[in-house]
Parts: C-alpha cells; sequence; structure tokens
C-alpha cells in the first residue's frame, strides 16, 4: 500500500505556510505576508533568482487564496486539491461536511458518466470449428465458422442501445442475423427492453425486469418469431440465497416449452454453478466448478447430461495480462473428443474448437489429454510466462525511470528554492551561533529504511543517497524568533519550502542532528509527525 494511501491527508498549502491545519485566519495571513516577503520577486536581481522567487512566490499566493476562504478551506481539508479543482458550487448551500461529500460525489459521477458516453463498448467473438479426421481424409480442416459482434451505447443516463450481428457457415450452407436491444431504466428498481432481430433468427419481443426487494428480481418477456409466427413467453425468478450464491426459476412457454432450476455460487477463490432443465421433448442437467490456483490461473470441470447430450469438460486458464486471459478445455462426449482454445482479449473472444476423434477409444481419449496437457505446461512456463515476465520487468522500468524524472525535478525546484532560502538561514545560524542557541548542523528527509541503516553505520551509502534529500538549509531557516523549530502535526513534510519527495510510495522520516546550549543532540520524527525543539529555549 502507498504510503499516501495508508496515511493521514496531504496538506502541502499548510506545509507551505508552515502553519497548523488549525491555524485561525489571523495566523494564516500573518504566515503568507511573511512569506510573500521572503519570495517576492522584486527583491533579487539576477535573472535566474528572480525566475525561481517568481515560481514560488505564485505557489504561495496559490495556497494563501484557498486557505484565506472559508469555504475553499473547508472543501481542502476534506478532499484535498481534488475538492478544489473538480469545480465544487462554493457558497452558503455548501455550509456543511455533508453536503461537500455529496456534491463532490455528484461532480464524480457526471465526470464518470460523460467519460462513458463518450466511448462506445465494443464485443466480438470469432469461432472456427476445426476437424483433425475431416483433415486426414483430405477434406480440409476447418468444418465451420461463426462470427459475432456488439456494440453497446449510452444514449442518456437512463437509455441504452446495443446493435450485433452474426454470420455462421457450417460446411456447404450458412447464415446470418442482426439484431437490435433498446434498454430504458423506468426507475431504480425497473426497466424495459425492446428486442428486434432480423435474418435467420427473426423475431420482436419486449422484456421487463424488476427489483422485488432488495435480494429478488423478476423478469418476464414476450418474443414473436417473424418466421413462424410461434409466440414464446418465459418468466424468470432470481433470490439471493447467501452472500456469494443465488439461484433462480425460469419458466418457458411456446413450441419447445420447459421449466428450469438453477443455482451459482460464486467466492473469491471458487465459483460454482448448476441447472436442471425439463422441457415437453427434452432434459438436460449441467454443472460447473471452476477453483482459482492464484490471481492468474484458474482451473475448470464440468459436466453435461441430457436427452441429446452427455459430456465432460476438464480444462484451465491463465491470465496473460490485465486484458488478456488463455483457456485450454479438454471434451470428452458422446459426440467425440475435442480440444478447445480460447483467447480472451477485452471484450474479444478466439475461440477454436478441435475435433480430435469422433470414437472414444480409452487409449487415444488418455494420450490426448495427456500430450496436448504437457505441452501447455511446457508453453506456459518456459514461453509465454518468461516473455510475459520481461514485459512487465521492461514496464517497471520504464514506470521506475518516469518516477525517477519527476524525482529529478522535483529535487531541482527544491535546491532551487533552498538557494533563495540560503542568505536567511545562514543569518539565523550565525546569531543562534553567539548566543549558543539552536543550530541545525544535519538534516536529512527521505525513505526511512535507508536513514535507519545510515544511522547504524553513521553514513549515507551510495544507493540510498538517491532515496534522501538534505534539508539542513530550510530547517535552520524555519527557527523562529523565540530560537525553536516547530513543524505541524498532520502536514506532509515533502511541501515544506526547500524539500522534496526523494522516495514516492516509500515511509519516510526526518533526521534533524543539531546543537543547543553547547551540547549535542539528535531526534528522528516520521513524515507526519510534529517537531520541536528545544522544547523549552529558556532551559
Amino acid at each position: 500500500m502507498d504510503e499516501e494511501e495508508a496515511g493521514p491527508p496531504k496538506r502541502e498549502l499548510y506545509a507551505l505556510l508552515q502553519v497548523s491545519p488549525e491555524a485561525t485566519d489571523e495566523e494564516i495571513r500573518k504566515a503568507y505576508r511573511h512569506w510573500a516577503q521572503v519570495y517576492h520577486p522584486d527583491k533579487y536581481q539576477d535573472f535566474n533568482m528572480k525566475q525561481i522567487a517568481t515560481v514560488n512566490f505564485q505557489r504561495i499566493c496559490e495556497a494563501y487564496e484557498i486557505l484565506s476562504d472559508e469555504y475553499k478551506r473547508q472543501i481542502y481539508d476534506i478532499y484535498g486539491m481534488e475538492g478544489i479543482t473538480s469545480g465544487l458550487e462554493l457558497g452558503p448551500k455548501l455550509n456543511k461536511v455533508e453536503e461537500l461529500k455529496e456534491e463532490l460525489q455528484r461532480l464524480r459521477k457526471k465526470k464518470e458518466e460523460e467519460k462513458m458516453f463518450a466511448h462506445f463498448r465494443p464485443s466480438g467473438t470469432i469461432l472456427a470449428h476445426l476437424s483433425m479426421p475431416q483433415f486426414l481424409d483430405g477434406d480440409g480442416i476447418m468444418r465451420g465458422m461463426a462470427m459475432a459482434s456488439e456494440v453497446q451505447s449510452q444514449l442518456s443516463k437512463r437509455t441504452a442501445i446495443a446493435m450485433g450481428g452474426n454470420l455462421e457457415v457450417n460446411g456447404n450452407s450458412g447464415g446470418a442475423a442482426a439484431s437490435t436491444v433498446l434498454r430504458h431504466q423506468l426507475s431504480p428498481v425497473s426497466s424495459i427492453e425492446f428486442i428486434a432481430s432480423a435474418g435467420l433468427r427473426a423475431l420482436i419481443g419486449v422484456q421487463t425486469t424488476r427489483n422485488l426487494s432488495s435480494h429478488s428480481t423478476a423478469t418476464i418477456s414476450i418474443a414473436k418469431s417473424l418466421r413462424d409466427g410461434s409466440i414464446n413467453l418465459s418468466n424468470t425468478w432470481t433470490r439471493q440465497l447467501s452472500e456469494t450464491a443465488n439461484g433462480n426459476i425460469q419458466l418457458l412457454l411456446g413450441p419447445e416449452s420447459s421449466i428450469a432450476v438453477g443455482w451459482q455460487k460464486k467466492e473469491e477463490k471458487m465459483s460454482a454453478s448448476g441447472e436442471l432443465k425439463i422441457g415437453t421433448s427434452s432434459f438436460a442437467a449441467s454443472a460447473h466448478y471452476t477453483c482459482r490456483f492464484s490471481s492468474k490461473s484458474h482451473g475448470r470441470i464440468a459436466g453435461r447430461f441430457g436427452s441429446t447430450m452427455l459430456e465432460v469438460e476438464v480444462g484451465g486458464g491463465r491470465k496473460l495480462s490485465n486484458f488478456s486471459t488463455l483457456r485450454m478445455l479438454y471434451t470428452i462426449g458422446i459426440q467425440g473428443i475435442f480440444w478447445k482454445f480460447e483467447l480472451h482479449r477485452g471484450g474479444q473472444k478466439l475461440i477454436f474448437p478441435m475435433l480430435l476423434s469422433r470414437h472414444l477409444n480409452p487409449v487415444f481419449a488418455v494420450g490426448a489429454f495427456v500430450i496436448p496437457t504437457s505441452l501447455y505446461f511446457l508453453l506456459k512456463n518456459f514461453v509465454v510466462k518468461s516473455y510475459y515476465l520481461r514485459r512487465e520487468k521492461q514496464k517497471t522500468s520504464e514506470i521506475k525511470e518516469r518516477s525517477s524524472a519527476q524525482v529529478r525535478e522535483a529535487r531541482i525546484a527544491a535546491e532551487k528554492a533552498q538557494q533563495l532560502l540560503q542568505t536567511v538561514a545562514n543569518r539565523k545560524r550565525s546569531r543562534q551561533l553567539e548566543t549558543n542557541g539552536l543550530v541545525i548542523t544535519k538534516a536529512v528527509y527521505g525513505n526511512s529504511k535507508a536513514l535507519k541503516e545510515a544511522d547504524k553505520s553513521r553514513e549515507v551509502n551510495i544507493e540510498s543517497a538517491s532515496e534522501v534529500i538534505d534539508v539542513t538549509i530550510p530547517l535552520n531557516f524555519l527557527i523562529n524568533d523565540a530560537g525553536q523549530l516547530q513543524l505541524h502535526e498532520g502536514v506532509k513534510k515533502s511541501g515544506i519550502m526547500g524539500f522534496c519527495d526523494p522516495c514516492p510510495g516509500e515511509p519516510k522520516l526526518l533526521h534533524v542532528e543539531y546543537t543547543y546550549g553547547g551540547q549535542i543532540f539528535e531526534v528522528e520524527v516520521d513524515d507526519y509527525a510534529a517537531l520541536l525543539i528545544p522544547k523549552d529555549p529558556r532551559v
């Protein structure tokens, strides 16, 4: 988990002005005047120094503009700069935390909807039926082919449309169909769909769905075939049985009437389902079980039994990337012995069912399972895995390089800010030396692990040096008129002027070595912890 996610919310603006998140309006004004004088561009004659001062002066002005406004400050305290930049409408109506939260959620949802409306969601499937016996007979390996494609689009907040088509070729015959589904959300608990299809399955129909309760849903549909005029009426009831399981009953009335009972269960490590269907002229039963061995691989076993089928399916799959999954399934049944290869990428599917034999020979069945399975594991572990390991390593390297570039830019900005602070810091240091007061001799900020190891060895090694930054000058500058250094609790220290985050995402420490009253001291504090040294300047 990133440090930003685990720790308190960022408070860079408070760090810039060096005030507490509980600071009063007067304290914020006083801090702004102080830092505005430090970074005012008119103070510097050198062109480069004037440019550095201008950048930092603008940051101070932006921080003051937000923190000096009652409503902007309230939004910033809750949601940080996201709330400021997301377009929250400021005014007396947004006077409560709950109202601010509701408004920001509304804007977030609006942006998500705009993003959703701006994109279509395409999906498609290519299915190629292969036959080894046909190939051995000299008739070619391709037995048939089917293609299907669909595009969904959100017409409005409550209305969506899906248009699709499919093409199928089997031997010397084939056909095609096109369909359109218009879905409208009638209310938060009900919706209606209008369906039209032309081609092989020409029909028109309507379907409505309603949530009967928080755990049950009912769906009713009626469709009329444009080819033979037959009418089908379907009723489906779905009920949530537990947090991970639900069941359904479907009643279909028409030329082939049937009743079906189903059950589904889905957990983190497994999923299972089963269905029993009894019709006027047929019956069928099916079940499947999937076990997830890891976040990237799973195994599957399924069975189907009925008046026209009897088969068992065994296989598994592996996630190749965030968008791609490869599956291999072995099927044996009354129709023969099959291997099926599936590649899923995004909304697209590529499926190759291959008929190996029409005869259920036990020796051939075992060989057909063992040999391809062995080849699959060899391919997965030695070819595919090594390829994706190299690709992941390359991605990690690119991300690290981009992060390194951002850190380098932040370091340069911090060093430039320290140049502006150095003169005043040296003057404060000399004054404290004369009175035997507080002098920061060394201060470093960065990776906790690197600083703790450096504390043991009394030096920072070369590898760790890139994860820390020297902040002696900013801390000497921050010593107040009372001879104390105070950093407020809950404020991320990388936001302090002259600091930067040298190791994004890693836990950080501030290590300070100082002298006071002729004695040498050391102190370490966490990134968000308060610091006050010396605690009593009179002692």
